[in-house]
């Protein structure tokens, strides 16, 4: 039997062997994902003289089905890889954050840097 480098069992024996480490590399880069569903409240932190978190109703979203979420003001698209939250449709297109928790994203500004903001998943929500 001659060696024949592109027969399909090579080819199948290659892509088994390889499959698992390409996975675990696709876990670093950041795998695609949706959030958990329900309403996320956004918030900037206080100070020991007055209350832990300061509410910011206009930054407030719902995670609805798929990846879609909506405002008060429409609804729109995400992508989420990884850790990383893009908004690319709708009121918040353009607008990044880094899911620090299951139910926790934080703001990343224009800059790539972490924001003040953070949205958190307000408990009961579906």
């Amino acid at each position: 039997m001659t060696f024949k480098p592109h027969t399909p069992s090579l080819l199948l024996i290659a892509a088994m062997v390889t499959a698992p480490v390409s996975g675990q590399a696709q876990d670093r880069q950041g795998r695609l994902g949706t959030l958990p569903h329900g309403t996320y409240v956004c918030s900037t932190p206080g100070d020991a003289a007055g209350p832990a978190w300061h509410e910011i109703p206009d930054k407030d979203f719902i995670i609805a089905n798929a990846s879609t979420y909506e405002t008060k003001d429409g609804s729109g698209t995400y992508l989420l890889t990884g850790e990383n939250v893009v908004f690319t449709r709708g009121p918040m297109n353009g607008m990044r954050f880094q899911r620090t928790g299951t139910g926790t994203l934080r703001w990343i500004d224009s800059e790539g840097k972490p924001g003040r903001i953070r949205c958190v998943r307000r408990n009961g929500s579906a």
